[in-house]
C-alpha cells in the first residue's frame, strides 16, 4: 500500500489567517493526508498568505520563494490565503514555481486556480478543525467587513461582512477543546449586524462561549460598537482585556480615516471601564504617517499615549494600498518623519509598558499554562503581548495561582 500523502502548512499574517490555516488542516487530514516533519519532506506545501500592506505581502513573497527553493522537486506549492485572493494571478503569471494559486473557498488539494468558473466546492468559516493541540484556540466568528476605513483593502478582497450562527461557533468550541477561546473577526463587535442583529448578537454569544471554557477573550473591538452591555459581558468572564481599534485620536485625522470617535471620547470610554474593571487590561494600534499627519496630529497622539497608559500598543507606518480611499489624498509625509514619529511613540510606550509591568510584582494571579515553563494571565493574549515564565514542572494546560517575582521588560517572572 502506498504511503499517504504529506503536507507542510505555512501561515503569515494575523490570527484570522490562522483558523483558515486550521480549517485547511481539517481538509487536507479528511483527504487523507498526514503532516510532514519540514517542507523539504512534504509532498505538498502550502503558503496562506497575507496582503494587508505592502511589508506583508513582501513577506509573503520572499517566504513563496524560500519554500519553492527549499521543497522537493517533485513536491507541489500551493500558494492561498489573502494574496492569492487579491493579486492571485499576477502571482501565477510572474512565479511559474508556484503550482497552484487557490483563493479562498478553493480547496487546496484539487488544483483549481481563482480564475475556474466552478463555485468554491466549501465554505472556510465553517468547515470543521482538528482539536486544539494549545490550551488556547482563536475562533473566527464573522468573515469581511462592511466598513469603508480609508487606509484598509480588506473589504476589496475579504468581501461583505458573513457572521456564522451562534451554533455553528459553539459547535466548534466544543470541538476544540480548549480552556481559553480567542474570538476573532474583522469587525467582532458587529457580529450578527447582517443578520439583523448587530451587537444585540455579540453578548449573547460571548456569554455562551463562557459558559463552555474557563476564558473568553475577543480581539479587535471597534470602540464605537463597546456599550455598556457588551463591556459588563466582557468584564463577567474573568478577561476583562479589551483590545480597541482606535488607530488615531486626531478629530481632523479621524475624519480623513473615515473612522468614528476621538481621543476625548476614548479616554472616557476607557476611564468608564476601570471604574467597573479596575483590573482590566487594554491593547491598541495606532496608524503614523496617515496622509495629512501634522505635527499637532502627533503630539495630540503622543498625550493620548502618556494619559490612556495602555497596557500593550502597536505602532505602524502607513501603507498605501491601491483602492482605497486614503491612496487619493494629499499630504504625503515623508519617511524619515514617519520613522521619528514612530521612535518617540514606541519609546514613550515601551516605558508605560514596562512601568505596568513591574507594579505586577508582588501580585498573585491565576495563569493558564501555555507551553512548558511558560504561561499567561487575563493581562496578555497569546502570541502578541508579553509573557509569564513559570517553573517547567508546572503541567501544560492548567490554571494555576502564580505570584509574580519579577518583571523582565514586557515579561514576567512567577512562582506558584
Amino acid at each position: 500500500m502506498a504511503e499517504p500523502r504529506t503536507y507542510w502548512i505555512e501561515t503569515l499574517g494575523c490570527p484570522k489567517n490562522q483558523v483558515d490555516s486550521d480549517k485547511l488542516v481539517g481538509t487536507m487530514h479528511a483527504d487523507g493526508l498526514t503532516e510532514a516533519d519540514s517542507a523539504e519532506a512534504a509532498d505538498l506545501v502550502v503558503i496562506n498568505t497575507c496582503a494587508f500592506v505592502e511589508e506583508a505581502r513582501a513577506e509573503s513573497v520572499n517566504t513563496i520563494l524560500d519554500l519553492a527553493a527549499a521543497k522537493a522537486p517533485e513536491a507541489e506549492l500551493v500558494v492561498t490565503g489573502c494574496l492569492a485572493e487579491r493579486e492571485g494571478e499576477a502571482v501565477a503569471a510572474a512565479m511559474p514555481e508556484v503550482d497552484v494559486v487557490a483563493g479562498f473557498g478553493v480547496p487546496v488539494t484539487l488544483g483549481r486556480r481563482p480564475e475556474s468558473p466552478e463555485p468554491p466546492s466549501f465554505d472556510l468559516l465553517n468547515l470543521p478543525r482538528p482539536k486544539s493541540e494549545r490550551p488556547w484556540a482563536y475562533v473566527k466568528i464573522a468573515e469581511g467587513c462592511d466598513r469603508a476605513c480609508g487606509f484598509c483593502a480588506i473589504p476589496s478582497f475579504r468581501g461583505p461582512q458573513r457572521s456564522r450562527s451562534q451554533q455553528q461557533i459553539l459547535d466548534e468550541v466544543e470541538q476544540l477543546d480548549a480552556r481559553e477561546i480567542v474570538l476573532v473577526a474583522q469587525d467582532l463587535a458587529s457580529y450578527g449586524r447582517d443578520q439583523g442583529q448587530g451587537s444585540k448578537s455579540l453578548v449573547p454569544l460571548v456569554q455562551a462561549v463562557a459558559d463552555r471554557v474557563e476564558w473568553v477573550r475577543l480581539l479587535y473591538l471597534y470602540p464605537s460598537e463597546l456599550n455598556d452591555t457588551l463591556i459588563d459581558a466582557i468584564g463577567a468572564t474573568g478577561v476583562p482585556y479589551f483590545d480597541l481599534s482606535l488607530q488615531h485620536v486626531s478629530p481632523p485625522l479621524m475624519r480623513r480615516m473615515r473612522r468614528w470617535g476621538d481621543g476625548d471620547r476614548f479616554l472616557e470610554r476607557i476611564t468608564a471601564i476601570r471604574s467597573r474593571f479596575p483590573e482590566a487590561a487594554f491593547r491598541s494600534n495606532f496608524i503614523v504617517g496617515y496622509p495629512g499627519e501634522t505635527e499637532e496630529d502627533h503630539d495630540q497622539l503622543l498625550a493620548f499615549v502618556e494619559q490612556a497608559q495602555l497596557d500593550w500598543c502597536g505602532f505602524f507606518s502607513y501603507s498605501r494600498e491601491d483602492g482605497t480611499h486614503a491612496a487619493q489624498l494629499d499630504g504625503e509625509v515623508d519617511s524619515g518623519l514617519v520613522r521619528d514619529r514612530l521612535g518617540e511613540l514606541s519609546e514613550r510606550q515601551d516605558e508605560i509598558t514596562a512601568r505596568k509591568r513591574d507594579e505586577m510584582v508582588g501580585r498573585r494571579v491565576k495563569v493558564l499554562v501555555d507551553e512548558v515553563g511558560v504561561a499567561r494571565s487575563p493581562r496578555e493574549a497569546p502570541e502578541i503581548d508579553g509573557i509569564i515564565n513559570v517553573p517547567e514542572h508546572v503541567p501544560v494546560g492548567a490554571f494555576t495561582e502564580v505570584t509574580i517575582t519579577a518583571s523582565l521588560g514586557p515579561d514576567l517572572e512567577a512562582t506558584p
